[in-house]
Order: structure tokens, then sequence, then C-alpha cells
């Protein structure tokens, strides 16, 4: 089962983002945890929040355990780019861009658990309900007949 988690618009350059995910790939979710902790980045928090949301996402939503998952793939994207302008000296306007990420993080199972399936827990078209005798629903409206008009 995988987990995804995205983190979009953060306000920090794609390439600043990607040493700090470059120190989590690949190693279990704990470990990361304790990486991203005590990095001093300021996309580090950022990172860490989205690696909390993911393993919180995969407790809650599919019943993983968080010793059993891995970051198995994360990525930064360029996001939008914020266009502002320094003035400089005899009127002329000095181009500054903010550069925005977008991080995307996927968590995997390291030892992948059994799914339940659907199909087992549903009646096959075979296993059909009891039919109920039509002499036994007329006798159950006349009782409830008699009850009203009582």
């Amino acid at each position: 089962m995988k987990v995804t988690a995205k983190l979009n618009n953060l306000r920090t350059a794609p390439r600043k983002t990607r040493q700090v995910i470059d120190l989590i790939r690949g190693k279990k979710a704990a470990e990361a945890q304790s990486i991203l902790s005590f990095t001093v980045n300021k996309s580090a928090r950022p990172v860490l929040k989205l690696l909390n949301s993911a393993i919180a996402s995969a407790k809650h939503d599919f019943q993983i355990d968080e010793s059993n998952l891995l970051v198995s793939e994360i990525f930064v994207d360029e996001g939008p780019k914020l266009k502002r302008w320094h003035p400089m000296s005899r009127g002329r306007a000095y181009p500054i861009i903010k550069r925005t990420s977008h991080i995307t993080l996927v968590l995997s199972e390291i030892v992948p658990t059994e799914k339940k399936d659907s199909e087992t827990t549903k009646q096959t078209k075979t296993e059909k309900k009891p039919k109920v005798k039509r002499e036994a629903k007329l006798k159950k409206n006349k009782v409830k007949t008699k009850k009203h008009g009582a």
C-alpha cells in the first residue's frame, strides 16, 4: 500500500529543498523523522510536518504500523515564481525572483500486509437469502392490521 502526501507552494527554492529531501530518501519513517528534527535548514521543518502528516494518514486510513513504513519516493518540483523588483540607481529596476516548491512524498510498506477481499464479505449470486413464504408475510400483515384496528 502506498500513501501519498503533497505540500504545494512552499516558499523555499527547490534547490535548497532538494538538499533536505536527499537526506531522507529511502530511509525508514522513524529514522527520517529523527534526521529531519536535527537538520538545521529552513525547509527541514515543513518536510518534517509533511512526513508526520503522511504517517498519520497511513495509520488512520490504512491501519499501517509506523515501524512498517519506508520513504520510497520523495521529490521536489518547481512551483510558481513570485516576481518582485528592487529599485536601483539611475531609475533602473533589478528583478527579484522568489521561487516556490511543490513537494511530493510517497510512503510504502516494508512488509506488505494482506488486503481484505471485499468479495468474500459480499454474498455471491449463488448464495441467496432464504425466501419467506407468502403465507408467513400475509400472517404478519394480518397481525399488524389487528393491532391498528383494535
